[in-house]
């Protein structure tokens, strides 16, 4: 894989979001270091647009916050009367209807969903601040790489709200019910250590490593054919919905296709 340094394809730069590609490799920035890349809902549209911009020759996405810290969570002025420009405030929200409102927090959920996709392989590197939306975020993407300054911390609950973009159910998967309880009811900090020790990071580095770390994990999923990667994050993603039998068919199943397509009698 070449350099995340070098010359890159600009597919996007808006809202605080920039989307380069290169080759089989993707970069989602978050670009208002500013404001520790705070989220508004212009730049959950823009990570939307971000994610159906992908080229399909992608496989790899990696996701990255410019300046201090990776994302800070919401940007405060949501809970605001006025709101932002041009968009509804929370309270605004609070005042719709059941279906109007669920649909508005399904919209804003779209950001933390595509990360998913069983076609790309999703690498967030994180260093400072991940604190709410900025915690849910790096949990929406498949692997973390994790700077030692990392400070993840989940503050819905500590404002009188929940988690609800997506963070909840990956946050579970990863450390338990137990802990996950008490990280969110508490809003503490989760350092870099508990996040290796606990499974919320795959890899803990200095923060001058992060990037090459990073271009070291991209390069080795490249290493691995692209449809064996895809049937395996599609079988490890189901795991934990299927019975043991039924895991054990869905492997028949993806490997009857892996062994069809390289004997070239595949559909």
């Amino acid at each position: 894989m070449t350099s995340l340094d070098s010359a890159r394809d600009f597919v996007l730069d808006k809202d605080g979001v920039r989307l380069t590609v290169e080759d089989a490799v993707a970069t989602v920035t978050l670009t208002n270091p500013g404001k520790l890349n705070a989220q508004t809902p212009a730049l959950w549209r823009a990570l939307t647009q971000a994610g159906r911009s992908l080229p399909g020759s992608v496989r790899i996405v990696v996701l990255r916050g410019e300046g201090k810290s990776f994302s800070a969570g919401l940007d405060r002025q949501a809970f605001t009367p006025e709101g932002f420009d041009g968009e509804p405030s929370f309270f605004d929200l609070a005042r719709r209807s059941d279906a109007e409102l669920d649909a508005a927090i399904a919209e804003y959920q779209e950001a933390f969903t595509w990360w998913r996709r069983s076609d790309i392989v999703t690498i967030a590197a994180v260093h400072g601040h991940a604190i709410g939306a900025g915690f849910q975020l790096a949990l929406a993407c498949d692997l973390r790489v994790v700077a030692r300054d990392v400070q993840f911390a989940m503050r819905e609950t500590s404002l009188g709200l929940v988690p609800d973009l997506t963070g909840t159910h990956p946050l579970v998967s990863l450390v338990g019910y137990a802990r996950a309880l008490e990280i969110c009811a508490t809003g503490r900090f989760v350092h870099a250590e508990e996040a290796e020790r606990t499974g919320l990071a795959n890899l803990v580095v200095p923060r001058d490593e992060l990037d090459d770390a990073v271009n070291d994990l991209a390069s080795a999923l490249l290493a691995a054919p692209r449809d064996a990667v895809i049937e395996t994050k599609a079988l490890l993603r189901g795991a934990s919905a299927r019975s043991y039998e039924e895991q054990r068919g869905a492997e028949r199943a993806a490997q009857a296709r892996r062994l069809r397509d390289l004997a070239g009698i595949g559909d």
